[in-house]
């Protein structure tokens, strides 16, 4: 059976920062894409970041490049989300996703992830 856990959300004021991480169990972990995605209260599920399963690369919306850092731990079966220069708007629920994949590029639609977490949530007072 398949789990994602997700930790390390809370509130926090603008301009600080938080980690997020995320414990998979049930997979072969270095054989699976990661990706983070958020969902905001009334909005629409969003790609946030997502890395290979080799890790060392990273892939990023557009609205957390040079804020947010995603890493990987083969060896731990987790992956963290770095977020730094937190916004009010980046308050939201949180989710880890996970894919099977062995290929080089990393897909940033939900959709394309089967196995998700219960989420965390992020909330950044201004």
């Amino acid at each position: 059976q398949v789990q994602l856990g997700e930790s390390g959300g809370g509130l926090v004021q603008a301009g600080g920062s938080l980690t997020l991480s995320c414990i998979a169990s049930g997979i072969t972990f270095s054989s699976y894409d990661m990706g983070w995605f958020r969902q905001a209260p009334g909005k629409e599920r969003e790609f946030v970041a997502a890395t290979s399963w080799r890790g060392g690369d990273g892939k990023y919306a557009e609205f957390v490049k040079g804020r947010f850092t995603i890493s990987r731990d083969n060896a731990k079966n987790t992956v963290s989300l770095q977020m730094n220069g937190l916004k009010a708007e980046d308050t939201a629920v949180y989710y880890c996703a996970a894919r099977y994949s062995v290929r080089s590029t990393v897909l940033t639609t939900g959709d394309d992830y089967p196995y998700w977490g219960q989420g965390t949530q992020v909330t950044v007072s201004s």
